[in-house]
């Protein structure tokens, strides 16, 4: 009697899965790049497998060789610039002296931010001299219920803030907010006083103040922020600054096409 040779378990994700896997399994490691082998592992790919996936994204300017490894390509660069609205690198430019400002004034961490759809994505950041790890990173996008920026945009925006509320609320820590009957009770108080905080809903250890920047029809379009250690940072003290600052940051808003044509 024979004994039968044993197959090779066959990989049933269609190629544009494996391609995806692939792409995520680059992590933190995206730019600097990965060798086939260990993308294969996080993949969960044999490395024949990753290997003819990783020529194809090649081939397609998606990732690219380093050495005897892969980074990210520009051309995935560029897809993700296109995600995000023209408006938001406008905004960037316009306010990056005020959120300069700010950081000078304060010494913290400080970002601006607008809303993408239920999420708030940053669009700058500047790290302070006691920086705190904090998960926001430019151009990444964090559920607008769990920051202080998300929530004091989600104030001033009702149907995205009802379109939020209507979804299970995710939490990024065990201080997130995902009640929610607490939530709107929090955004109602949060539009009363013009500023939002967040005590260690995004990240255990860190805490953050946040104000809107309006256009000229009354609209919170962006929203900047100071962030720093849970129990070290005086909100009530940086309150001032941040009201002032997100008042000028408005005024040079309202002056500029920008609240013309959104």
């Amino acid at each position: 009697m024979t004994t039968p040779i044993a197959e090779p378990l066959r990989d049933d994700r269609a190629a544009v899965d494996k391609a995806i896997s692939l792409l995520v399994a680059f992590g933190d490691k995206a730019s600097t790049g990965v060798g086939v082998s260990e993308l294969a592992r996080r993949a969960q790919l044999s490395k024949s497998t990753a290997f003819r996936v990783l020529g194809m994204l090649e081939r397609n300017g998606v990732v690219e060789r380093v050495g005897t490894g892969y980074r990210l390509g520009a051309r995935l660069h560029q897809l993700g610039k296109a995600v995000y609205s023209p408006e938001h690198e406008h905004l960037r430019d316009l306010l990056m002296p005020h959120l300069t400002e700010l950081y000078e004034i304060t010494h913290h961490t400080v970002h601006l931010a607008a809303l993408y759809g239920t999420d708030v994505v940053y669009l700058a950041k500047l790290y302070g001299h006691r920086t705190v790890q904090a998960p926001s990173r430019i151009g990444g996008r964090l559920p607008a219920h769990a920051t202080a920026v998300g929530k004091v945009l989600l104030a001033y925006h009702s149907h995205i803030a009802a379109q939020a509320l209507s979804s299970p609320l995710s939490a990024l820590t065990p201080n997130t907010v995902i009640d929610a009957v607490r939530l709107t009770d929090e955004l109602i108080t949060i539009r009363r006083e013009g500023v939002a905080r967040d005590n260690q809903e995004s990240r255990i250890g860190l805490s953050c103040i946040a104000a809107p920047i309006f256009d000229h029809r009354g609209r919170a379009i962006a929203a900047l922020s100071v962030a720093g250690q849970y129990g070290r940072l005086d909100t009530r003290r940086l309150e001032i600054s941040l009201r002032q600052i997100s008042s000028a940051a408005s005024q040079a808003v309202s002056r500029t096409h920008l609240s013309r044509t959104a």
